[in-house]
């Protein structure tokens, strides 16, 4: 029978010697604890696993709906603008869906007629160009002749022309682009019947999106929403009124100089240079003034450089004088901010975030404006830009020490006192008692 100690254990026996004495065995369970996976384990692999995949799913959903999520955004601006007309309307007693539905009918037709006036005019001008387009070669040959004392011949340049590589090139990739820009307009086409509908449906059902967005919240949240939209419904509409009063002077000035040229359908490229300047974001500039200069070279090639020079003159004078101090009024916000949310806009949406970008961010300037707690300024001269009277004194004071202490400025009879001007004060001049302060030299 085996041993036991005390613990009633069985004793352990002691080793031969030479031998390793063996380990002692595990303690129970420590064996199947050491052998097992954690049982949370498996449950946080799965979890993991689960989470990236529905990153992924989420990534890969977002950009395929970007343009989706764009167009609704463009939709939600375009109600916002509408607001206070349909408002208005329904107000009278007109039903929302129909006074939508007016309006929006309103904006097609004058979309459509000018639309329509312009490409008539732009079709009657181009089939001008090419009928006259040897006139114009002409001229252009003549003057080269006379100025640079060539000989060229308009037999030769078309000749030349219609031999060039690039010509040829030319008229194939336009040949095989012909189904690219048919795709383009049609993608176009759908993107604006999206954002069409989307408009009519957030602008008609207005109050009925707000009740929905408002049910979800607490009632102290439900009055933060309320305000929040209508701040986005003014700055919309303030924004919109800028934008409009711009396109209204850019193109009366433009019409002043294309009536002052002679230049044919005048009102109409002066409303095409208004419109598509201002309501078409970064290259609207140079749309706008590209059609006039083409309309004007066909009066004289002279006038198109005349129209080049009066539109890159005043797109100066609007972007650093008339935009910045428009925005501000009507949008509340500074220039240079306006300036900034055009910027970081193009740079997140392209194009759509630079049109939509100053009313969003006068619309979060004004809704935050609330909750920033607001303090009484001090009327220390400084808050103005006035500096303090006593630091330019004593900045001029002492500069005027040290161009005294200089080296040579001070004469003989001053000595190198730095206080030497000090004893020709008063006291120490040609008084009763100045000479027993002085001294008494060799007679």
């Amino acid at each position: 029978m085996a041993s036991t100690d005390d613990t009633g254990q069985p004793a352990r026996q002691p080793s031969p010697p030479g031998t390793t004495p063996p380990f002692p065995p595990p303690a129970d369970g420590a064996a199947v604890r050491g052998g097992r996976m954690p049982r949370w384990l498996p449950r946080a692999v799965v979890l993991v696993l689960a989470l990236y995949a529905a990153f992924q799913l989420g990534t890969w959903a977002f950009h395929q709906l970007t343009g989706l999520l764009v167009n609704i955004l463009i939709a939600f601006f375009l109600a916002l603008a509408i607001e206070p007309a349909v408002s208005w309307m329904a107000s009278r007693g007109m039903r929302r869906g129909l006074a939508t539905g007016l309006v929006f009918l309103a904006v097609m037709i004058v979309t459509a007629g000018f639309v329509t006036l312009l490409g008539s005019m732009l079709a009657g001008q181009i089939i001008k160009i090419v009928e006259n387009f040897p006139d114009y070669l002409d001229s252009v040959i003549g003057w080269i002749n006379t100025h640079f004392h060539a000989e060229l011949r308009r037999v030769d340049v078309q000749e030349g022309l219609l031999r060039s590589d690039w010509l040829r090139n030319y008229v194939q990739h336009s040949a095989t682009g012909v189904l690219d820009v048919s795709a383009q307009v049609l993608g176009g086409l759908f993107q604006l019947l999206t954002i069409t509908l989307f408009s009519f449906y957030f602008a008609a059902d207005g109050p009925r999106l707000r009740r929905t967005v408002c049910s979800l919240l607490p009632p102290a949240r439900q009055a933060e929403v309320l305000r929040a939209w209508e701040i986005a419904v003014n700055k919309t509409g303030g924004y919109l009124y800028s934008r409009g009063l711009m396109a209204f002077i850019s193109g009366v000035a433009h019409f002043i100089l294309l009536q002052v040229l002679n230049v044919p359908y005048a009102p109409v490229l002066a409303v095409w240079v208004g419109l598509v300047s201002q309501f078409i974001p970064t290259i609207g500039t140079y749309l706008a003034g590209a059609l006039p200069m083409l309309i004007a070279f066909t009066v004289d090639p002279w006038y198109a450089l005349w129209v080049l020079i009066f539109v890159v003159v005043y797109q100066q004078f609007e972007n650093y004088m008339l935009q910045p101090k428009l925005t501000s009024k009507t949008v509340d916000i500074h220039p240079a901010v306006a300036f900034g949310s055009v910027i970081a806009g193009t740079a997140l949406l392209g194009a759509v975030g630079a049109l939509i970008a100053i009313p969003a961010v006068a619309t979060l300037q004004a809704f935050l404006g609330a909750y920033v707690k607001r303090y009484t300024v001090t009327d220390d001269p400084r808050v103005h830009g006035h500096r303090g009277g006593g630091s330019g004194r004593g900045l001029l004071r002492r500069a005027g020490q040290l161009w005294t202490r200089r080296p040579g400025a001070e004469r003989s009879g001053a000595g190198d006192h730095p206080d030497a001007d000090a004893d020709s004060g008063p006291g120490s001049g040609s008084g009763p008692g100045a000479g027993s302060g002085s001294g008494s030299g060799p007679s």
